[in-house]
Order: C-alpha cells, then structure tokens, then sequence
C-alpha cells in the first residue's frame, strides 16, 4: 500500500510538472495572432546620425529613448539588396544567396542586376526562409511596400514591390491594393517622383508610406515592412551630413511619426515598431578605376570606354569591387597578380582573395556561383567606378557626394536600430551588434522561431 501511495505520488508530480510546462513551451513556438510587428528601413541612416545634433529626427529618438537602441553591422557589401535580405532571413549572404545590388554570371558572361528586381521574384533569389515566410506559415498575416529581393513573394498577403517600371509595378502590386489605395485617394499613377537623375524609383516616400498605412489600417497584418530610400538618394547626391541629407532625414523622421501615431491608435499595446537601415554612409573624394590598372596588366579588354571582355571581370558596388575571375586555369595566377597590383595602392583600404571570403560573410564560388573571387574594398572618402579608359586609376573629385558598400567594419558603415513597443523593455543601449540578430528578433516577438540562423534574438532589448 506504502509502494502503491508513493508511485502515485510521483506520477502526480510528474502529471503537475507536465502541465504547468505546457504553457511555457507553447508561448516559445506558437505564433502570437495578437501581435503586430511593424519595421521600416530607412534607407542609408547611419548610425553616427543618433548623436548628431544637426540630424532632425525627433521621433527616432523618442523612439530610441523609450525602447531599445543600437548600432549594427551590416553584411558585405554593404549595399541595399544584401542587406534587406539579411534583415529579414538573420543569415549572411553567403547562406541567403543575395551577394549584391548586382553580379556577374561566369556562365551566360553578363551583368545581372538584382536592384529594383528587374528579373526575378522573391523565390528565385533568396535561398532560405524569410521572417515573412516563417511568420506566414505559422498561419499570420504579412505585407511589406518597396522591401527589397521579395517581388512576387508567395508569402506576402500584401505587397507594393520595390520595382523600376510601371508594368512590373502593376503586375506585383497587389491588385486590391491598387484599387483600394486609388479609390481613398492615397495613390494616384503617374504622380512626381523625388527629383534628380539617379532616382529610378517611381513611387515617392511620401505615397508608399500612405499605401503602408493603408494597409495598417485596413488590414491589420501581425508582420509589416516598408523601405523608404530618400535619405540613401539625397546622401548619395549630396554626401552624408549635407544640408541635403539633413532635409532628408526630417522628412523620413515625419514618415515614421505617422507610422508610430497609427500604431498607437490602432494597435494600443499590441504593435512593436522597429527602426532600421541597410548601411551607414561615407562622404567620396576620390574615385578609384580598377579597370584601368586591370587594363594595364593584360587582364580586361577594353572598346571605347567599356570592358568587353578579357580573363576578369569587375562588379562596382560603390566602396567595394567584387572581382570575377573568368579564367579558370590561370586563376591562382590572376589572383597573385591582382593582389600586387592592388594591396597598398592609394585608396584601397583592403585585398580579399580566396580563402577570406567567408570572413566578410560572402561565399566562396564554389558554393555559389554568383559569389566573387575576391573583394577590393576603398578606403573612406575614395569609392570605385568601371570606367575602363584613361592613364589615371585615380581620379579626383571636387563635388561632394558620398556612397557605400565599404567595409562593414568600418564605423561610418554602421547602420541604425530602434525598437519601441510591446515586447521591448525600454532605456535598453545594445551597443554593436550584427544586423543578423533583427529577423530572430523579430520572429521572437511574433512568438516564432528562425530556426538556425547566424544571429539570434537581442535578448537584453525583450521584456520576459
């Protein structure tokens, strides 16, 4: 009887355990259909513009200052498409497969441009599972307007894709967007784009911010994603820290306010609202031609002004130049050359050759045959071009602008990160952290998990 009591015994606490860590379990992985996560990029906010007093941007530091703050690093190259893509899958992209704004491909010998998603939908491009795909098939509801790499995206409820013409616009938008945002008035064809040349992007800031709150409002999805681009635009033009730039960074600092006004009114005590950037910023002076020195050493041809063809092939990315070396049987050759060409040369801040690659979180091409064989990163304040004619493989400018895709490590390059709202405990300083560590956040919120990734959740920003 005394045996029989105890074993009941233990099988009742162990009953009792069982359920009470039932719950604890469930909360870890079950998605939460009350939450609504929000984030916006914007594009080109470095990190250094926190403690600027001339960068007006009221609202992101009220943001900062009552949830969590810190200063990422962002995958190379840091230019956008790799790093919106590394923001929302937590994996570098030597495992997500985005290796740039644009690539060579050894194989078809061309230029591929991945910016403004000319030619491929989400699925083609991006090789592991996003944020949205995770959240989506855990039965949530997803949107996003202008997020980079997520054309056509299976698991997107709603979407506005960032695309560079009218008919891929139409075609991937999706349709009741279209026809609910034209019917309130929030979105109209053929309105004024942001001025000047390099602006390829035809809805404003200020329109894809009004769809986006549209579908906020309308909608009310638990995961939301919008990428603004005129502070990248106007840095670009104008170089960071310019009158330009600041009038930029007011402008987007406006957009997120009216984002955050919505939250608060409509998702009280339910939305989280995460501010981030692809990439920080590095004033140009000089400019760098690596296909003269190229030229000069037997590697590329060259007809009027353009590389028609030769053993290597450049893709610029601004501060970085992804070197393709089309010559197999000579590459080790090649390589050694390009290394004593390059290392210690004016303006080049550093030679990544084969072997080194995986350091900067980029693949070896034999694990993927987009990836470079090596990486010529500028130093600050010098940035490359392809030009390919000429005597100088350097040139001097005096108009003032400024560019990115530099070393991630250097500090001008590091990119911004806020979050404010549920789930996030305030006056939390993160320091410097890899931008890696923002999908599994996200994903913690929403009650998910990333699975294996490179960055995990920013456990001191969470509330338990």
């Amino acid at each position: 009887m005394f045996l029989a009591n105890a074993m009941m015994r233990r099988m009742f606490r162990v009953a009792v355990t069982v359920l009470i860590g039932l719950p604890a379990a469930r909360s870890a992985t079950a998605a939460d259909t009350q939450r609504t996560v929000v984030m916006v990029s914007v594009d080109g906010l470095a990190a250094f513009y926190r403690d600027d007093p001339q960068a007006e941007m009221p609202t992101i530091r009220a943001l900062a200052d009552a949830g969590a703050w810190g200063r990422m690093k962002a995958s190379t190259p840091t230019v956008t498409w790799p790093n919106h893509t590394t923001l929302v899958t937590g994996v570098k992209p030597a495992r997500h497969g985005v290796v740039g704004n644009d690539y060579y491909d050894r194989d078809q010998r061309r230029r591929v441009a991945l910016i403004l998603d000319p030619e491929f939908d989400k699925e083609q491009i991006i090789k592991v599972p996003t944020v949205y795909d995770v959240a989506k098939s855990k039965g949530l509801t997803t949107a996003a307007v202008r997020w980079p790499a997520s054309r056509n995206a299976k698991s997107l409820d709603w979407q506005m894709p960032e695309v560079g013409s009218n008919e891929l616009l139409h075609k991937y938008t999706t349709t009741a967007i279209i026809k609910e945002c034209q019917a309130a008035g929030v979105w109209a064809d053929g309105e004024p784009t942001s001025s000047g040349g390099r602006d390829l992007y035809i809805v404003s800031d200020e329109t894809a911010t009004r769809v986006f709150k549209h579908i906020l409002h309308s909608h009310r999805p638990n995961l939301a994603l919008l990428h603004v681009i005129h502070v990248d635009h106007t840095e670009h033009v104008s170089g960071p820290r310019s009158p330009e730039a600041y009038a930029a960074i007011r402008a987007a600092d406006e957009q997120v306010r009216e984002i955050w006004e919505l939250l608060k009114r409509d998702f009280a005590g339910q939305a989280t609202l995460v501010i981030v950037s692809d990439h920080g910023f590095s004033p140009i002076e000089h400019t760098i031609l690596p296909n003269v020195t190229l030229r000069d050493a037997g590697l590329v041809e060259v007809q009027d002004k353009n590389v028609t063809g030769g053993a290597v092939h450049v893709v610029v990315q601004g501060g970085s130049a992804l070197v393709y070396v089309l010559d197999r049987p000579r590459r080790a050759e090649i390589v050694e050359t390009i290394k004593r060409k390059f290392t210690g040369s004016t303006g080049i801040g550093k030679v990544v050759g084969p072997g080194q690659l995986h350091d900067h979180g980029v693949a070896e091409p034999t694990d993927d045959p987009h990836a470079p064989d090596m990486i010529l990163f500028a130093s600050e304040g010098y940035a490359f071009a392809e030009t390919a004619t000429g005597t100088a493989a350097m040139i001097d400018e005096s108009k003032r602008r400024g560019t990115h895709g530099h070393d991630e490590n250097l500090p001008n390059l590091h990119a911004t990160f806020v979050a404010w709202g549920a789930g996030i405990k305030p006056g939390t300083q993160l320091g410097l952290f890899d931008n890696t560590d923002v999908a599994p956040t996200i994903a913690a919120l929403l009650g998910l998990s990333m699975g294996e990734t490179d960055g995990k959740p920013l456990a001191a920003a969470l509330e338990k």
